[in-house]
């Protein structure tokens, strides 16, 4: 059978939700203001918890199939690597490169222009 139970995606659930708020207010560590931003973060810490387990590995409690441990650390590291990428994204958008100024004679119609 494929597939999760629903008190499998309830538990994923709970856990990416606990993560996201402690993230969004407690450490309050954002990249976006406002419930879109900790929806978003409540998404990725869901996708975080699912893919914990696989990744980490199926240690400690276990809780309608889904390891708890690995399943917090899964979505602590995905939300905050998350945020991390936003930040260094606008932060390389925000980079201006150094331009120096070149001074350019301008011509006018109706002006001659004059030679050096």
């Amino acid at each position: 059978m494929l597939g999760m139970s629903f008190l499998s995606f309830l538990t994923l659930t709970l856990i990416g939700a606990v993560v996201a708020v402690a993230y969004h207010y407690a450490i309050r560590y954002r990249f976006l203001e406002g419930y879109d931003a900790l929806f978003g973060k409540l998404i990725v810490g869901w996708f975080g918890a699912w893919i914990g387990s696989p990744v980490l590995g199926h240690w400690l409690w276990k809780v309608e199939n889904v390891y708890v441990v690995p399943a917090i650390l899964g979505a602590i590291v995905t939300i905050h690597l998350t945020v991390l990428t936003g930040k260094a994204l606008a932060k390389i958008a925000g980079m201006r490169p150094a331009v120096t100024e070149e001074k350019k004679e301008e011509t006018r119609p109706g002006k001659p222009a004059i030679a050096a």
